[in-house]
């Protein structure tokens, strides 16, 4: 159970071009309140692509 006043969040990255949720990710969102943009690898695609934190 989350703490009082935690403020890491759990976060889904999507990849831009299959669109398959790949990876989950804990972020600090007072350090980094924007959203990510990793390069990861897709298993889908079989590639690495350009993956975005999911809305």
């Amino acid at each position: 159970m989350a703490k009082k006043g935690d403020v890491r969040e759990r976060t889904t990255l999507v990849c831009t071009v299959c669109k398959s949720e790949n990876y989950r990710k804990e972020k600090n969102k007072r350090n980094t309140p924007e959203r990510l943009e990793l390069n990861k690898y897709c298993p889908k695609c079989q590639k690495t692509t350009l993956h975005k934190e999911k809305k």
